[in-house]
């Protein structure tokens, strides 16, 4: 699960706005207007919904924390109650035997670094490691099994070139530093868990698109499918 996508509680103990609750409360950036101010309510809900996992037999949850949820700005003051409720969405896991697998970005960047440039801008390597540190000290001795992002390529691609996912940009000149600044964020995001977290494994999820020529035997065709592999693809896994 993603954070944006289950919790709601939007605005809530002193949750900060994320570029998604601004992408998806501006009309028509949605074809239905929809948006995840409610979702399935998760935030008050973890307790029957992490019960109903168990029920399903699985014995394992993966979550993602909001990071404007713990930081409201992004940075600085940290929000005691995001740090609570994580708390409490992994000791409910541990106690139902799930063992809680934690994502600490998926896409849901708070709006306030968006405004100073997000993923454009090399700063929010430092802010994304003092965002993980918090994470790691928080809640390292109880969960060992992290992923640093969520597809980043999803969130670059779809947020900073197609414009289809939040911020919303249609720029190659906004996707090509956010691509080389989110390696890096996740690169010291890595280490900073590694440090931090014992015995912890630590690695991020990818979303890979799989690139053939349309015409195998054309030389064109190898090439532009070698290019749309790099950007589909290597420009996040081979860093």
């Amino acid at each position: 699960t993603a954070a944006y996508q289950i919790e709601g509680a939007w605005n809530e103990d002193g949750k900060g706005v994320s570029i998604w609750d601004t992408f998806s409360q501006k009309k028509k950036n949605i074809k239905d207007n929809t948006n995840g101010n409610e979702a399935c309510d998760f935030y008050h809900k973890y307790v029957e919904d992490i019960k109903m996992v168990k029920s399903l037999n699985m014995d394992v949850f993966r979550f993602s924390v909001s990071w404007s949820r713990i930081l409201p700005e992004g940075k600085g003051k940290i929000n005691q109650n995001g740090i609570d409720f994580y708390h409490k969405v992994i000791d409910t896991c541990l106690a139902e035997g799930l063992e809680p697998w934690l994502n600490c970005y998926h896409w849901d960047l708070p709006q306030a670094l968006e405004d100073e440039g997000g993923w454009t801008n090399r700063e929010i390597i430092k802010w994304f490691a003092n965002f993980v540190e918090i994470l790691a000290k928080e809640y390292g001795e109880k969960v060992k099994n992290w992923m640093v992002f969520n597809e980043p390529m999803a969130f670059i691609g779809a947020g900073y070139m197609a414009g289809i996912h939040a911020p919303g940009y249609v720029s190659l000149g906004k996707f090509m530093p956010a691509v080389h600044y989110a390696n890096l964020a996740m690169a010291e995001g890595g280490r900073t868990l590694r440090k931090i977290v014992r015995n912890g494994k630590i690695g991020s999820t990818w979303s890979c698109t799989a690139v053939e020529p349309k015409n195998p035997n054309a030389k064109k065709h190898v090439l532009a499918a070698k290019k749309a592999d790099a950007m589909f693809n290597r420009v996040f896994i081979e860093p």
